[in-house]
This record gives C-alpha cells, structure tokens and sequence, in this order.
C-alpha cells in the first residue's frame, strides 16, 4: 500500500511540476494574495475527479472519442489565444497593477471561471490525469491498492500546488517593480501561445 501511495504521489509531482496555464495562474494568484487556498482546493479536486475516471477505467471512452477531443482542443485553442492577448495587453500598459494596487480586484467567481477553463478546456491535463495517472492506477486490480495510489495522486497535486501558491509570496518583493509584472504577463502570454499551438496536433478528422 505504501509503495503504491508513494508511487502516485510522485508520478503526479512528476507530471504537474511544469509551466503550464493553471500552474501560471495559480502563482500569479499566490503572487496577488487572492482566493490561494481555495484555488488549491479546487485545483486538488479536479485532479481528483479527473484521475478517478482514469483509475477506474474510463479514459478509454476519452481516448477513443477523436470527435470531444477535437471540441476540447479548438475551445482550448480560441481561450488560450484570447488570455494570452490579453496577458501581452497587459503587460504593454505603462499602469500594470502593484501587488498592492491589485488586491480584491477580482471576485471568487472571476477565479472559479477561470480555473474550470484552464483545467477542463486543456486536452493536455486530460492526457496527464485521466490518461497517464489514471492509465496506471487503472492497471491495478486489487480495489485497496487503487485505492491507496489515487489517494498518493492527489497528496502530490496538493502539495504541489499549495507549495506553488504559498511559496510564492517570497517572490513578492520582486512583484513590487510593474516591470516585473510585465515580465511575467509575457511570460504568461507566451506559455499560452505555445500551449494552443501544442492542441493543434491533437485535433484530428
């Protein structure tokens, strides 16, 4: 049982730990001090829900079904482009936002929207969660053990993303310069640009 927990929590560390649209959104978020814990909850939970379908079997349906992948990724494509023109707008305006300026800016339901978008509007987190984690825990048989490596799974996605929503409060002095909130909605729009472009090659007639 230990083995297989240890086993899922660092397959997942292994398949999280990257820049990737939700992982860019939740350290701005930590960054801006706005709704960090529960966007780590939430984070955690669609983890949860989406590796379960893969542990008991039912990413075969996803893989399978070229035609929701295909709506998946041209949704994706279109939201991805839009935020990172919008990120580059951003960051062009002389008046980028302070830490301190920014607070409260946003409501819960701004953060919960977009959230939901970057996570189920991403085929990429399909293929990391429902398929690859979830295709392992699939192939255990005994109940318990898959069991035990799904709750090993969503122990790594807590960890990594409280760590990247907490942790990075000690990057806030850096974030006091608007030119560094200009660095990082480049940055941020460029990782979008590139994560649209990646859904391309899934889309498939």
């Amino acid at each position: 049982m230990i083995e297989l927990y240890t086993k899922g929590f660092f397959v997942t560390l292994s398949l999280i730990v990257a820049i990737g649209a939700q992982n860019a959104y939740i350290l701005k978020l930590g960054l801006l001090r706005q709704y960090v814990f529960p966007a780590v909850i939430l984070c955690t939970f669609f983890d949860l829900i989406l590796i379960s379908l893969g542990v008991f079997g039912l990413g075969f349906f996803i893989k399978g079904n070229q035609s929701l992948i295909n709506i998946i990724a041209i949704i994706g494509i279109v939201f991805l482009s839009s935020y990172a023109f919008l990120s580059f707008k951003k960051a062009l305006k002389s008046d980028t936002l302070l830490i301190e300026k920014s607070k409260d800016k946003k409501s819960f339901k701004e953060v919960l929207s977009l959230l939901l978008v970057f996570t189920f509007l991403n085929p990429h987190t399909y293929l990391d969660t429902v398929l690859l984690i979830g295709g392992i825990g699939a192939n255990i048989i005994n109940f318990d053990e898959k069991l035990a490596f799904l709750f090993g799974t969503v122990s790594g996605s807590f960890v990594w993303f409280f760590s990247l929503g907490f942790f990075s409060k000690f990057l806030i002095p850096l974030f006091k310069k608007s030119i560094t909130w200009k660095i990082l909605d480049t940055i941020i729009g460029i990782v979008m640009l590139i994560i649209a472009y990646s859904l391309i090659e899934l889309i498939s007639f």
